[in-house]
């Protein structure tokens, strides 16, 4: 009897269980296609993915906070494509293994095969072991990657500004009729409104080219 009990509650256990899905990417421009591509072949349905367009260098964005925090339950499982899509720094992640664990909640990591396997509890150990390994190595790879990335950004910014180069946006430049229209309307001629429309320029860019002047 007590047998029948015990495996009649892991049996619920295991149908309130769910599978969740996370994909990131760093910038808006970026697209998670390839992302939800991989996890679609594995069976996620669209309501099960959660996605954020948010860098990785820390964990506060909407979406990853809505599936720990709102989402994940003890006994669930959530499916990454990498580690770095959970986060670029190495802490973070250690963190955020340490709470699944606490939380009985499975880390499925594509990219690391043996997270993927799911075998008899007794043999679980070795998938452990060996996963911890990886975990430590590509987290230091991820978080190191991160740094080097940004370090190369900044020496191209500056070796930019060394030859006179510039970045960003070009500088607002003045139309060619903008001293002529300027004059009617520092002579209250026109209004302001009209001299936007006949400089063909935005509110904030006519303020700005005006604000230059003085």
């Amino acid at each position: 009897m007590l047998a029948t009990f015990l495996d009649l509650k892991k049996g619920l256990i295991n149908l309130s269980s769910r599978t969740y899905y996370y994909a990131r990417v760093s910038t808006t421009e970026q697209n998670l296609d390839r992302q939800i591509d991989e996890f679609k072949s594995l069976g996620a349905d669209d309501r099960d993915i959660i996605t954020d367009k948010q860098s990785g260098k820390n964990l506060d964005r909407n979406g990853y906070m809505a599936l720990k925090n709102a989402l994940l339950r003890p006994n669930d499982t959530l499916v990454i494509k990498s580690l770095d899509r959970l986060s670029r720094n190495k802490m973070d992640i250690k963190n955020e293994l340490q709470f699944f664990k606490d939380n009985n909640i499975r880390l499925k990591v594509i990219d690391l095969p043996t997270t993927m396997l799911d075998l008899p509890s007794e043999q679980s150990w070795v998938i452990d072991m060996v996963n911890n390994i990886l975990i430590e190595v590509l987290s230091s790879i991820a978080e190191q990657e991160y740094h080097n990335i940004h370090t190369r950004q900044r020496e191209g910014i500056e070796a930019a500004k060394s030859k006179g180069i510039h970045l960003g946006r070009p500088p607002l430049q003045k139309p060619e009729n903008w001293d002529i229209v300027i004059a009617d309307y520092k002579a209250a001629n026109i209004t302001a409104k009209q001299a936007m429309t006949a400089l063909n320029l935005k509110k904030s860019s006519f303020y700005k080219l005006l604000k230059a002047e003085q």
